[in-house]
């Protein structure tokens, strides 16, 4: 399964699709990126005169690249038989490290901790484009 036919089947559309780019795709973990738009509307009022992304942001863009694109993956062989994936976020633990600011790049790293009776639990890790950390976790989801 390639990263456009698993983007396809994201359960997103703008403004609230942030995965731009799968680029490791295994049976273990998942990596990919996104672009954060200046003109994105959570910046309007996500500092006054200084714009940050909002953590709950940041935890969404690790959870759709992190723990669905995965799930998706996992379950590739399902995907004829069903239209688009069902998902439903569990828990999140995430510790936050530094800011993201307007127009950053960043890049998700997910690791599959364990994929049982359709539960999906990985440790994700986002660095931003000068290869720092931003922050860490685990998010668990149901994806069926």
């Amino acid at each position: 399964m390639t990263s456009k036919e698993i983007t396809a089947l994201l359960p997103y559309q703008k403004p609230f699709l942030f995965v731009d780019e799968l680029t490791i795709i295994s049976e273990n973990g998942i990596t990919g990126n996104y672009t954060f738009d200046a003109a994105s509307f959570f910046y309007k009022g996500h500092f006054k005169d200084n714009p940050v992304t909002p953590g709950v942001i940041l935890t969404e863009v690790m959870a759709q690249i992190g723990v669905v694109c995965l799930g998706i993956f996992l379950l590739r062989s399902e995907f004829p038989q069903i239209s688009k994936p069902k998902i439903a976020l569990t828990s999140t633990q995430i510790d936050f490290f530094l800011p993201v600011f307007p127009g950053e790049k960043i890049v998700v790293v997910s690791e599959k901790e364990y994929f049982r009776f359709n539960k999906l639990k990985c440790k994700v890790q986002l660095f931003n484009a000068s290869k720092k950390l931003v922050c860490r976790g685990f998010i668990s989801g149901m994806i069926k």
